[in-house]
Protein backbone atom coordinates (compact mmCIF):
# COMPACT_ATOMS: atom_id res chain seq x y z
CA UNK A 1 0.00 0.00 0.00
CA UNK A 2 2.89 2.80 1.07
CA UNK A 3 4.10 1.96 -2.71
CA UNK A 4 0.73 2.77 -4.13
CA UNK A 5 0.15 5.59 -2.58
CA UNK A 6 3.65 6.55 -3.93
CA UNK A 7 2.66 6.05 -6.98
CA UNK A 8 -0.11 7.92 -6.99
CA UNK A 9 1.77 10.87 -5.78
CA UNK A 10 4.78 10.37 -9.07
CA UNK A 11 2.77 8.49 -11.39
CA UNK A 12 5.11 6.17 -11.55
CA UNK A 13 3.03 3.08 -11.15
CA UNK A 14 4.09 -0.32 -9.33
CA UNK A 15 5.10 -2.97 -11.23
CA UNK A 16 2.84 -6.67 -11.38
CA UNK A 17 5.80 -8.06 -9.05
CA UNK A 18 5.63 -5.64 -6.24
CA UNK A 19 2.48 -7.18 -5.44
CA UNK A 20 4.14 -10.03 -3.78
CA UNK A 21 3.11 -14.00 -4.75
CA UNK A 22 -0.18 -14.01 -2.70
CA UNK A 23 -1.86 -11.82 -5.57
CA UNK A 24 0.15 -13.94 -8.05
CA UNK A 25 -1.17 -16.64 -6.72
CA UNK A 26 -4.93 -15.46 -6.08
CA UNK A 27 -5.58 -14.37 -9.26
CA UNK A 28 -4.25 -17.56 -10.75
CA UNK A 29 -6.86 -19.56 -8.50
CA UNK A 30 -9.40 -17.33 -9.60
CA UNK A 31 -8.59 -18.02 -13.37
CA UNK A 32 -7.70 -21.50 -13.58
CA UNK A 33 -10.91 -23.29 -13.49
CA UNK A 34 -13.02 -21.27 -15.94
CA UNK A 35 -9.52 -21.86 -18.31
CA UNK A 36 -9.72 -25.25 -17.67
CA UNK A 37 -13.46 -25.73 -18.16
CA UNK A 38 -14.65 -23.36 -20.71
CA UNK A 39 -11.27 -21.87 -23.12
CA UNK A 40 -12.37 -24.85 -25.49
CA UNK A 41 -15.49 -23.08 -25.68
CA UNK A 42 -13.94 -19.64 -26.36
CA UNK A 43 -11.89 -20.51 -29.15
CA UNK A 44 -14.78 -22.09 -30.91
CA UNK A 45 -16.34 -19.05 -31.11
CA UNK A 46 -13.88 -18.63 -33.76
CA UNK A 47 -14.65 -21.94 -36.11
CA UNK A 48 -12.56 -21.61 -38.63
CA UNK A 49 -9.72 -21.20 -36.22
CA UNK A 50 -11.09 -24.12 -34.15
CA UNK A 51 -11.27 -26.39 -37.05
CA UNK A 52 -7.68 -25.76 -37.76
CA UNK A 53 -6.48 -26.78 -34.02
CA UNK A 54 -8.36 -29.72 -34.26
CA UNK A 55 -6.76 -31.13 -36.96
CA UNK A 56 -3.50 -31.31 -34.30
CA UNK A 57 -0.82 -29.22 -36.31
CA UNK A 58 -1.66 -25.78 -35.03
CA UNK A 59 0.09 -23.16 -33.18
CA UNK A 60 -0.79 -21.03 -30.92
CA UNK A 61 0.91 -17.68 -28.80
CA UNK A 62 -0.67 -16.83 -25.62
CA UNK A 63 0.53 -13.31 -24.50
CA UNK A 64 0.35 -12.32 -21.02
CA UNK A 65 0.12 -15.90 -19.89
CA UNK A 66 0.94 -15.54 -16.73
CA UNK A 67 1.39 -18.52 -14.75
CA UNK A 68 0.50 -20.78 -17.27
CA UNK A 69 -2.53 -22.05 -16.55
CA UNK A 70 -4.16 -20.11 -20.11
CA UNK A 71 -1.84 -21.78 -22.28
CA UNK A 72 -2.22 -25.37 -20.67
CA UNK A 73 -5.56 -25.44 -20.72
CA UNK A 74 -5.31 -24.45 -24.42
CA UNK A 75 -2.82 -27.70 -24.94
CA UNK A 76 -5.30 -30.03 -23.51
CA UNK A 77 -8.52 -28.60 -25.18
CA UNK A 78 -6.91 -29.18 -28.44
CA UNK A 79 -4.36 -32.03 -28.14
CA UNK A 80 -1.52 -31.95 -30.71
CA UNK A 81 -1.47 -28.50 -30.62
CA UNK A 82 1.51 -26.21 -29.88
CA UNK A 83 1.37 -23.30 -27.74
CA UNK A 84 4.45 -20.90 -26.72
CA UNK A 85 3.27 -18.40 -23.63
CA UNK A 86 4.47 -14.82 -23.34
CA UNK A 87 4.78 -12.81 -20.61
CA UNK A 88 6.70 -9.99 -18.88
CA UNK A 89 6.86 -11.04 -14.95
CA UNK A 90 9.80 -13.59 -14.63
CA UNK A 91 7.89 -14.61 -11.16
CA UNK A 92 4.83 -16.01 -13.65
CA UNK A 93 7.00 -17.38 -16.32
CA UNK A 94 8.97 -19.83 -13.46
CA UNK A 95 5.52 -20.87 -12.29
CA UNK A 96 4.32 -21.34 -15.55
CA UNK A 97 6.77 -23.90 -16.15
CA UNK A 98 6.90 -25.69 -13.08
CA UNK A 99 2.40 -25.74 -14.13
CA UNK A 100 3.46 -26.97 -17.37
CA UNK A 101 5.49 -29.97 -16.45
CA UNK A 102 3.50 -31.37 -13.17
CA UNK A 103 0.67 -31.52 -15.49
CA UNK A 104 2.43 -33.11 -18.36
CA UNK A 105 2.31 -30.93 -21.50
CA UNK A 106 5.63 -29.47 -21.01
CA UNK A 107 6.34 -31.19 -24.13
CA UNK A 108 3.92 -28.69 -25.86
CA UNK A 109 3.64 -25.91 -23.97
CA UNK A 110 6.74 -23.06 -24.09
CA UNK A 111 6.98 -20.28 -22.09
CA UNK A 112 9.03 -17.40 -22.35
CA UNK A 113 9.90 -14.65 -20.46
CA UNK A 114 9.78 -11.97 -23.34
CA UNK A 115 8.02 -8.44 -23.94
CA UNK A 116 5.29 -9.52 -26.65
CA UNK A 117 5.81 -6.12 -28.34
CA UNK A 118 8.91 -7.42 -29.22
CA UNK A 119 8.08 -10.96 -29.68
CA UNK A 120 9.31 -12.76 -32.60
CA UNK A 121 8.08 -16.08 -35.00
CA UNK A 122 6.75 -13.45 -37.81
CA UNK A 123 3.69 -15.38 -39.83
CA UNK A 124 4.30 -18.67 -37.40
CA UNK A 125 0.68 -19.00 -35.56
CA UNK A 126 -2.48 -19.39 -36.29
CA UNK A 127 -4.33 -17.99 -33.27
CA UNK A 128 -2.72 -14.90 -30.86
CA UNK A 129 -4.73 -15.24 -27.47
CA UNK A 130 -4.49 -12.25 -24.95
CA UNK A 131 -7.29 -12.85 -21.53
CA UNK A 132 -7.53 -10.38 -19.43
CA UNK A 133 -4.49 -8.18 -19.74
CA UNK A 134 -4.88 -5.67 -22.65
CA UNK A 135 -6.01 -3.25 -20.28
CA UNK A 136 -2.58 -3.47 -18.27
CA UNK A 137 -0.61 -2.64 -20.85
CA UNK A 138 1.66 0.08 -21.28
CA UNK A 139 1.50 0.12 -25.10
CA UNK A 140 -0.92 -1.94 -26.11
CA UNK A 141 -1.27 -0.67 -29.95
CA UNK A 142 2.36 -2.27 -29.89
CA UNK A 143 1.40 -5.52 -28.52
CA UNK A 144 -1.58 -5.80 -30.80
CA UNK A 145 0.49 -4.92 -34.07
CA UNK A 146 3.21 -7.42 -32.66
CA UNK A 147 0.30 -10.14 -32.24
CA UNK A 148 -0.79 -9.09 -35.67
CA UNK A 149 2.94 -9.94 -37.38
CA UNK A 150 2.67 -13.33 -35.18
CA UNK A 151 -0.75 -14.58 -37.32
CA UNK A 152 -0.17 -17.09 -40.32
CA UNK A 153 -2.40 -15.25 -42.95
CA UNK A 154 -5.67 -16.61 -41.95
CA UNK A 155 -4.68 -16.28 -38.22
CA UNK A 156 -6.61 -14.40 -36.16
CA UNK A 157 -6.40 -12.79 -32.51
CA UNK A 158 -8.74 -13.63 -29.54
CA UNK A 159 -8.83 -11.15 -26.96
CA UNK A 160 -11.14 -11.55 -23.93
CA UNK A 161 -10.89 -8.55 -21.58
CA UNK A 162 -13.52 -6.76 -18.60
CA UNK A 163 -17.21 -6.56 -19.67
CA UNK A 164 -17.56 -3.04 -18.27
CA UNK A 165 -20.13 -1.23 -19.33
CA UNK A 166 -20.17 0.23 -23.43
CA UNK A 167 -20.08 3.72 -22.18
CA UNK A 168 -19.47 6.04 -19.53
CA UNK A 169 -22.42 6.20 -16.90
CA UNK A 170 -22.93 8.14 -13.42
CA UNK A 171 -23.28 6.18 -11.22
CA UNK A 172 -22.41 2.93 -12.37
CA UNK A 173 -24.06 -0.10 -11.58
CA UNK A 174 -21.88 -2.87 -9.46
CA UNK A 175 -20.14 -4.48 -12.33
CA UNK A 176 -19.18 -1.00 -12.98
CA UNK A 177 -17.77 0.19 -9.48
CA UNK A 178 -16.19 -3.10 -9.34
CA UNK A 179 -13.80 -2.98 -12.20
CA UNK A 180 -13.33 0.67 -11.81
CA UNK A 181 -11.66 -0.62 -7.60
CA UNK A 182 -9.65 -3.27 -9.26
CA UNK A 183 -8.36 -0.24 -11.97
CA UNK A 184 -7.51 2.10 -8.66
CA UNK A 185 -5.81 -0.74 -6.34
CA UNK A 186 -4.14 -2.58 -9.36
CA UNK A 187 -4.43 -2.25 -12.62
CA UNK A 188 -3.93 1.26 -13.75
CA UNK A 189 -0.92 1.59 -11.08
CA UNK A 190 0.82 -1.61 -13.08
CA UNK A 191 -0.24 -0.10 -16.45
CA UNK A 192 1.95 2.97 -15.43
CA UNK A 193 5.14 0.57 -14.15
CA UNK A 194 6.10 0.44 -17.75
CA UNK A 195 6.54 3.96 -19.30
CA UNK A 196 5.89 5.79 -21.66
CA UNK A 197 2.45 4.44 -20.85
CA UNK A 198 -0.93 5.41 -22.09
CA UNK A 199 -2.40 4.42 -18.58
CA UNK A 200 -5.70 2.78 -19.70
CA UNK A 201 -6.58 0.65 -16.31
CA UNK A 202 -9.47 -1.98 -15.76
CA UNK A 203 -11.99 -0.05 -17.49
CA UNK A 204 -11.44 -0.87 -21.43
CA UNK A 205 -14.57 0.01 -23.26
CA UNK A 206 -15.10 -2.15 -26.44
CA UNK A 207 -14.83 1.65 -28.53
CA UNK A 208 -11.34 2.26 -27.03
CA UNK A 209 -10.45 -1.54 -27.80
CA UNK A 210 -11.43 -0.97 -31.61
CA UNK A 211 -9.80 1.96 -31.38
CA UNK A 212 -6.72 0.44 -30.49
CA UNK A 213 -7.10 -2.45 -32.95
CA UNK A 214 -7.24 -0.31 -36.02
CA UNK A 215 -4.63 1.77 -35.15
CA UNK A 216 -2.30 -1.88 -34.63
CA UNK A 217 -3.21 -2.44 -38.70
CA UNK A 218 -6.31 -4.80 -38.23
CA UNK A 219 -9.01 -4.74 -40.77
CA UNK A 220 -11.60 -7.21 -38.45
CA UNK A 221 -13.20 -6.30 -35.01
CA UNK A 222 -16.15 -8.47 -33.96
CA UNK A 223 -17.68 -8.51 -30.39
CA UNK A 224 -18.28 -12.25 -30.13
CA UNK A 225 -21.53 -14.00 -28.52
CA UNK A 226 -19.95 -15.51 -25.64
CA UNK A 227 -21.75 -15.21 -22.62
CA UNK A 228 -19.73 -14.30 -19.57
CA UNK A 229 -20.33 -12.51 -16.37
CA UNK A 230 -17.07 -10.34 -16.37
CA UNK A 231 -15.44 -10.81 -19.89
CA UNK A 232 -16.36 -9.52 -23.19
CA UNK A 233 -14.30 -11.64 -26.12
CA UNK A 234 -12.85 -9.78 -29.16
CA UNK A 235 -12.02 -11.36 -32.27
CA UNK A 236 -9.14 -9.44 -34.54
CA UNK A 237 -8.51 -10.34 -38.09
CA UNK A 238 -5.63 -9.30 -40.16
Amino acid sequence: MPALLEAYRTGEGVDWADYGPDVIEAQAALNRPQFANYIGDWISALPDIAAKLRGGGGRVADVACGTGWSSISIARAFPGVKVDGLDIDAGSIERARMHAGREGVDDRVSFLFADAADAEGEGRYDLVTIFEAVHDMAQPTMVLAAARRLLKPSGAVLIADERVAEVFTAPGDDTERLFYGYSVVSCLANGLADQPSVGTGTVLRPAALESIAREAGFSGFTILPIKHDAFRFYRLDP
